[in-house]
């Protein structure tokens, strides 16, 4: 696992987490962790 997968597991743990507390953060961490997919995605692409 790189850099980015684990920012992005941590980014959507902590999605969940706040999940029930406070919504519009949870939204920003999930929004988050959708651009790293995509860097992530961009990285495996380049590799191929």
């Amino acid at each position: 696992m790189n850099a980015l997968e684990i920012q992005y597991k941590k980014l959507l743990e902590e999605a969940h987490r706040l999940s029930t507390t406070n919504r519009s953060l949870s939204d920003k961490k999930i929004y988050e962790a959708e651009l790293i997919a995509i860097q992530i995605q961009k990285l495996k692409n380049s590799s191929s």
